[in-house]
């Protein structure tokens, strides 16, 4: 390897009083046969020269810190321990501990005094390409106080990879193993403090809050780690205000005035998250009061137990103070310590011998003020009046001023390297400096598990310390400003633990104060972001029809879960709808089922009435008791259809009502076109028309072909597009149970076949309407039909501009019209003949009214005289030849056609003929 000497540039002999060498830097140290390296901030600040130029001096510092002081001594304390118990077996540790004075410039002097080479009497540091066998002065280091000081001496150290401890220094990044492969922390990151902050904020109900932070590493990472928290839980930062660093900036007094001018200004924010350092607090503080400020502040673990804040007069007047500081453990050990502490000596430890000068010089104040003069003295005050004060120590001062987290988090700090040097000493002679090397203790730290309060504790893959926080709060008693526990901080689960109810209502009320940027908006309302561009900044707008919201601050409404829910406008909740249909109770239905059941008694009626009166000459003209059944059975059954329109729909009756309705009134209007056919045959005198209805005539053929169509038709409807229960949403907030006919197209073919049969029907009927009067059926079959078509044709607009549960009604209607215009108009005149009009319902009426007919209809025949006598039954007539116009003639001759046969020209029909013809005419009736 290429060696050379890098002289450490901490030695100069040109520098202040305080610094005349290298031992003369440090702050307090003690043998032993390992040696521990230890870096606080005793002092706030450096003082920098006001000569120019400036040189590479380093500086007295000023601005002594208690807390800190009490960090240096719990190290003590701690190594002190280990020595006097079996932990390490015989070796001894030592400890060199140095004050960085907040300043990274300094911190990096004092690690390079760490790096030099171990018993190198020139305090240098040698460069190597390997340093694996390299035995710097100290194995670890505990410390630094602030995240930015560790990042700079962590790089440096990176280089022998020497453990570094820290006990405070907080920030995310630094759990990045990559950048700072040696650092360790027995503290958790900065990312659980900032997600406790948010979590105490979102369950506070705050959302627009106030951010003031240092303008450092430490300041800026923290305020980043917690915007990212913020903004994930919809939480606002309404201002952000940086802080000098350092005290000494000449901009510290402007920075300070301007922030406190933004929080007085922003009357919205009453809540500000402070991420600075103890000394920047008290200098905010002390300004806030002067301004009457009065918010609720969240402290950061730098300063949120910090007795010299809390002490400031007339701090209640800021307001409530609520912070995150590091778990406390059991420090009664270190108490008795900090009693016994004037005991010792303070040739070897610098701080001790500062702080027993401090308290000579400010022990005729009171505590507060007392406190105040020890921050305010400067290293070169001491040294004038070192030897003008007489020693004066106030015992009470160290134990009240003790911060129990940090003390116990640098006693873990010390306790974990001392394990870990445990483990490497299990095989070795750890009393030689060189048995291992600090990468080898850096191995071993990472797998170390130290017993804190009965619980194993141990660094996890970022060199963490999984421990909560306790909550404190900063509650006025007796007069004094008391920091309490208010509850705990569970860094995994993410949830904080209460001791008592007590604890849990002090927390609640910080709910009383409102901190947000508008209103909460209520349930039944969203928020509608306005121009601002913060989230948080909006207005309350109600939810829209079919929305809702069950929460406050809701970012949009939900909208209810399907079709089956609805809600109003401004509701906090959906309401199922309400499910209509055609109810059996509604009185529509009950109306329409009434006339169902007077259908279906009048079709009883009348088949009762023909069933008496088989063998009349009515009933038997009507086409027969069997023709007489069918059609009435069919007209029962399409009053029985009706029922299925009605009630709940269900996938049966939506398949049922149309089938049965249309196969039924098929069937109806099938033996009605037979009987227009029987009629239109029996009374044609036209020999090609009779020839052409003797062919139509097959009455069961042509029946069982047009019903059998319209059941192929049904079937395939059924078969390949159903109907079936439909829910109907038109209506906002109701649901229409209904049948979806599957298909209108067959919908419209079931009907259309119908509506054809009933025109030629209608037809034939239309022919023979000029019949006998007491037999003229095709009369009242041609009007049953007019009903029918006028019925459907009004039917068609209607259906298909009627929706609501009484659509099926509608239906229901026609159906009932056209059925009762065709049941009355085919058998009430019947039934009429046969009740009021028995003279004409007798075979001797009826046949002469034939008679008579036929006599009429017979152009060149007249029937002058028509008996019957009803004993004998024989039958006489009179056949007399006549022409009717001069245009019948041919020749000088009448021509002469009986009805039903073909013309005689020229000849006159004897009387034997004429009877022959008219009886066989008879008999065909």
């Amino acid at each position: 390897f290429v060696t050379f000497l890098i002289p450490c540039f901490v030695i100069s002999t040109d520098i202040a009083l305080s610094c005349r060498s290298a031992e003369d830097f440090v702050g307090a140290s003690s043998p032993g046969d390992i040696v521990i390296g230890g870096l606080f901030a005793v002092h706030s600040e450096m003082l920098h020269p006001e000569e120019d130029p400036i040189k590479p001096v380093i500086q007295n510092c000023a601005g002594f810190e208690i807390q800190v002081f009490l960090q240096t001594l719990a190290m003590i304390h701690a190594i002190e321990t280990i020595n006097n118990s079996t932990l390490l077996s015989g070796v001894t540790l030592g400890y060199e501990i140095y004050d960085t004075c907040a300043e990274v410039t300094k911190a990096m002097a004092s690690a390079l005094r760490f790096l030099s080479k171990f018993n190198s009497s020139e305090n240098a540091v040698e460069f190597k390409c390997n340093y694996s066998d390299y035995i710097p002065r100290v194995k670890a280091v505990t410390g630094a106080s602030y995240s930015e000081v560790s990042m700079a001496v962590s790089r440096l150290l990176a280089l022998q990879l020497i453990p570094q401890v820290s006990p405070a220094s907080s920030a995310e990044i630094l759990s990045d193993k990559i950048r700072f492969p040696s650092f360790f922390r027995t503290i958790p990151s900065d990312f659980h403090q900032t997600r406790a902050m948010t979590r105490l904020i979102c369950e506070s109900g705050w959302n627009w809050i106030g951010v003031i932070a240092t303008d450092d590493d430490n300041g800026r990472f923290a305020l980043e780690s917690f915007g990212v928290q913020a903004m994930a839980n919809n939480v606002c930062i309404a201002f952000k205000e940086m802080l000098p660093a350092y005290l000494s900036d000449s901009t510290f007094h402007t920075k300070v005035d301007q922030a406190i001018e933004k929080i007085v200004k922003e009357t919205r924010v009453n809540v500000i998250v402070v991420f600075m350092r103890q000394f920047h607090v008290l200098k905010l503080f002390k300004k806030a009061i002067e301004r009457n400020v009065n918010k609720i502040w969240i402290a950061s673990d730098n300063w949120s137990a910090a007795v010299k804040i809390s002490t400031i007069p007339n701090i209640r007047q800021l307001g409530t103070v609520v912070g995150f500081g590091f778990k406390s453990g059991d420090i009664a050990s270190f108490q008795e310590f900090l009693r016994n502490l004037h005991e010792r000596p303070t040739e070897n430890n610098k701080f001790l011998h500062e702080y027993i000068m401090l308290s000579s010089v400010c022990a005729h104040l009171e505590y507060h003020d007392f406190q105040t003069c020890i921050a305010n003295q400067s290293q070169d005050d001491l040294l004038e009046n070192d030897e003008s004060k007489a020693q004066i120590w106030r015992h009470d001062f160290l134990n009240a001023n003790v911060e129990p987290g940090f003390i116990h988090s640098t006693i873990l700090a010390v306790y974990a390297i001392a394990h870990a040097i445990k483990g490497q000493c299990k095989d070795r002679d750890c009393k030689d400096p060189s048995a291992f090397t600090p990468w080898e203790l850096l191995e071993e730290l990472k797998k170390v598990i130290v017993i804190d309060d009965d619980k194993e504790v141990k660094f996890d893959s970022n060199g963490d310390m999984s421990t909560s926080y306790d909550v404190l709060l900063w509650k006025e008693i007796d007069g004094h400003m008391e920091i309490i526990t208010m509850a705990e901080y569970d860094a995994e689960k993410g949830g904080f633990i209460f001791a008592d109810e007590e604890k849990k209502k002090e927390f609640l009320a910080l709910k009383n104060v409102q901190s947000t940027c508008s209103q909460h908006c209520r349930p039944g309302q969203m928020k509608k972001v306005t121009e601002s561009p913060h989230t948080c900044c909006y207005e309350c707008v109600y939810c829209p029809e079919n929305h809702y919201s069950n929460q406050t601050d809701m970012d949009y409404c939900y909208r209810c879960n399907n079709k089956t829910y609805w809600a109003p406008i401004n509701s906090t909740m959906c309401y199922r709808k309400t499910i209509y249909f055609l109810a059996w109770t509604d009185w529509f239905a009950i109306f329409l089922l009434l006339l169902s059941a007077f259908g279906v008694l009048l079709v009883l009626s009348i088949c009762i009435i023909f069933t008496k009166n088989l063998d009349t000459p009515v009933v038997k003209a009507s086409g027969g008791l069997t023709v007489c059944y069918i059609i009435l059975f069919s007209h029962f059954l399409i009053f029985l259809s009706t029922v299925f329109f009605i009630d709940v729909p269900t996938e049966f009756k939506c398949k049922t009502r149309q089938a049965l309705f249309g196969i039924s009134f098929t069937l109806c209007i099938s033996c009605i076109l037979i009987k227009s056919l029987k009629i239109l045959l029996a009374f044609s005198f036209d020999p090609k028309l009779q020839n052409f209805l003797k062919c139509m005539y097959k009455p069961i053929p042509t029946v069982v072909t047009c019903t059998g169509i319209q059941v192929i038709i049904c079937t395939f409807w059924l078969i390949f597009r159903t109907p079936f229960v439909n829910q109907n949403f038109s209506i906002p907030r109701a649901i229409i149970l209904e049948c979806n006919e599957g298909s209108i197209v067959a919908f419209g073919i079931m009907l259309g076949y119908i509506a054809a049969l009933a025109f030629i029907c209608f037809i034939f009927a239309f022919k023979g309407r000029k019949l006998p009067e007491n037999y003229n059926e095709a009369k009242f079959i041609t009007f049953g039909m007019l009903i029918y078509f006028i019925a459907w044709i009004v039917f068609i607009p209607v259906y298909a501009t009627t929706f609501g549960k009484y659509l099926p009604a509608v239906e229901i209607i026609v159906v009932l019209i056209s059925n009762y215009g065709i049941l009355c108009c085919t058998f009430l005149p019947k039934c009429y003949i046969i009740i009021y009009k028995q003279e004409t319902n007798t075979k001797s009426a009826f046949l002469k009214m034939v008679y008579t007919y036929s006599s009429k209809s017979a152009g060149s025949v007249a029937v002058s005289q028509v008996s019957l006598d009803s004993k004998s039954s024989s039958l006489r007539a009179t056949v007399t030849d006549s022409c009717r116009t001069e245009n019948d003639s041919v020749n000088g001759k009448c021509h002469f056609q009986v009805p039903g046969q073909p013309l005689i020209k020229g000849k006159v029909l004897p009387k034997s003929a004429a009877r022959t013809m008219v009886r066989k005419r008879v008999s065909s009736i």
